[in-house]
C-alpha cells in the first residue's frame, strides 16, 4: 500500500485497528475529531475472545496491571438476594478459553491502547480533525479535512454510533432501542448491604430492570450499570424517575443506590443493524459505527476489538481486496448477529416475571457453573480465523 490506511476515530475500535495493522507492517493515520482525548465512560467487561487479541498485540502486561479478573458471574434475584446461577470464570476460565476474563474502567483500556499507539512508529494520531467529505476518483481515495485532501489506501470508520463516515458512505442513521443505560461508580463500602464482591461480577435481575456490578480501578471502585426502558427524554428527570421506580420491591440497599440522581449518567442505547459495513474495496466500518446494539451480552468492546483485528487480517491478505473484504463482512455479520441473539436471550432471562421467571429459576438450578460456562464456548473461545 503506497498511501497509509486512514482510520477515523480514536476509540477502542480505531486504536485496536491501528495496532493490528501496524503489527502487519501497514502504516496508519488516525484522525480524531476531539481536540484531546479525555477519560470518559465507565466500566466494561472484556471476555477472552477480546483479551486474547490484545495480548497477541503485546498488551498483556499493561492490561493485567489495570484490570481485575473475577472468579465468577453471579446471577442474583434483585428482590430476594437469592443466587439463581453462577458462571465460573477466573483461572478455570482462562485455562478453558486460553485468555483471561477481565473487568476494568474504559478509560484505563483507552490509556493502554494510546500508550501502545504512541510507541508505534507506523502510526500517526492527529486530534481535532473532522472529515468533511470522501473523494473516490481516478486518482484514488482521499478524504477532505480543513479543506485539504488527504490520500489514503483504505478508509476505516471507527467513529462510533453517530458515525459520520457511515452517513457519507450512504448508511443509515442509528435508531433508538427504547432502552437507557445508567452508569455510576460507588466505593466498596457503599455496596456493603448488597451481595456483591470484588472477586465477581454480580447481575441483579428484576422484571423491570437489571443492574450489573463489578470492581474497577483495582477494586477501589465498583461500576454499576443499570438498564431500563426509556421514558420521555433519555437521561431526563422523567426517565430517571422511571429508572429509580423500576427498583420497587428490590433490595433496599440497591433501591437506595438507584435513587441517588447525582451519581448516575445516562446513555441513550442506539441500534445500528449490522449490514452497513462500508462500501466496496475502499471503506469499512467497525465497532458501533457498523453494528451498535444493546449491551445485554456485554460484548460491545469485544466485538469492536474482533472487528479491528479481523479487518487488519483481511487488508493484509494476499487475496484480491474486494474478495477478502466481502468474506470479512460475511463472517462478521454472522458473528455479530449471533451475539445480538444471545443478548436478546439474556434480556428475556434477566427481566422474566411470573411463570417465565419460575421456569427460568428451575432450569438454572439444574445447571452447574461449569455447564453454564460451556454454553459460552462459541463466544469466549472464538479465535481469529474462526468462521
Amino acid at each position: 500500500m503506497t498511501e497509509p490506511v486512514l482510520i477515523v476515530g480514536a476509540g477502542i475500535a480505531g486504536l485496536t485497528a491501528a495496532l493490528a495493522l501496524a503489527k502487519r507492517g501497514i502504516s496508519v493515520r488516525i484522525f480524531e475529531q476531539a481536540e484531546r482525548l479525555e477519560e470518559a465512560g465507565a466500566g466494561l467487561q472484556l471476555s477472552p475472545n477480546a483479551t486474547r487479541i490484545l495480548i497477541e498485540l503485546g498488551l498483556g502486561e499493561a492490561l493485567k496491571a489495570v484490570a481485575s479478573q473475577p472468579e465468577r458471574v453471579a446471577l442474583i434475584d434483585a428482590r430476594s438476594s437469592r443466587e439463581l446461577a453462577t458462571v465460573r470464570l477466573g483461572q478455570w476460565a482462562e485455562a478453558r478459553w486460553g485468555a483471561p476474563y477481565y473487568v476494568l474502567h474504559r478509560a484505563d483500556l483507552q490509556r493502554v491502547l494510546l500508550e501502545a499507539v504512541a510507541s508505534e512508529p507506523r502510526i500517526a494520531l492527529t486530534l481535532g480533525t473532522r472529515i468533511e467529505s470522501v473523494i473516490r476518483d481516478s486518482a484514488g481515495l482521499s478524504v477532505v479535512t480543513d479543506g485539504q485532501p488527504v490520500g489514503a489506501s483504505f478508509l476505516i470508520g471507527a467513529d462510533g454510533v453517530r458515525s459520520r463516515l457511515r452517513r457519507l458512505g450512504g448508511g443509515r442513521e442509528a435508531q433508538p432501542s427504547g432502552f437507557t443505560a445508567w452508569r455510576a461508580t460507588f466505593s466498596p463500602d457503599q455496596l456493603s448491604g448488597l451481595p456483591a464482591s470484588d472477586d465477581h461480577v454480580t447481575a441483579f435481575v428484576h422484571p423491570r430492570v437489571h443492574c450489573i456490578a463489578y470492581p474497577v480501578r483495582g477494586g477501589q471502585q465498583f461500576n454499576l450499570a443499570g438498564f431500563s426502558s426509556t421514558r420521555g427524554e433519555c437521561g431526563g428527570e422523567r426517565d430517571f424517575r422511571a429508572f429509580a421506580d423500576s427498583f420497587a420491591g428490590a433490595l433496599p440497599a440497591l433501591a437506595q443506590l438507584a435513587a441517588q440522581r447525582a451519581r448516575w449518567s445516562a446513555w441513550d442505547v442506539k441500534l445500528v443493524r449490522p449490514i452497513d459495513w462500508g462500501a466496496g474495496a475502499s471503506l469499512a466500518l467497525i465497532g458501533d459505527a457498523a453494528h451498535a446494539t444493546t449491551p445485554f451480552a456485554a460484548q460491545g468492546a469485544a466485538m469492536a476489538i474482533e472487528d479491528a483485528a479481523t479487518l487488519a487480517m483481511a487488508l493484509a491478505s494476499h487475496s484480491p481486496r474486494l474478495r477478502a473484504l466481502d468474506e470479512w463482512r460475511r463472517v462478521r455479520t454472522a458473528r455479530v448477529n449471533a451475539v445480538i441473539k444471545r443478548g436478546r436471550l439474556n434480556r428475556l432471562a434477566w427481566h422474566a416475571a411470573g411463570p417465565v421467571a419460575w421456569v427460568r429459576d428451575r432450569v438454572l438450578a439444574r445447571r452447574t457453573p461449569e455447564a453454564l460456562a460451556a454454553d459460552l464456548d462459541w463466544l469466549y473461545g472464538w479465535r481469529i480465523g474462526d468462521s
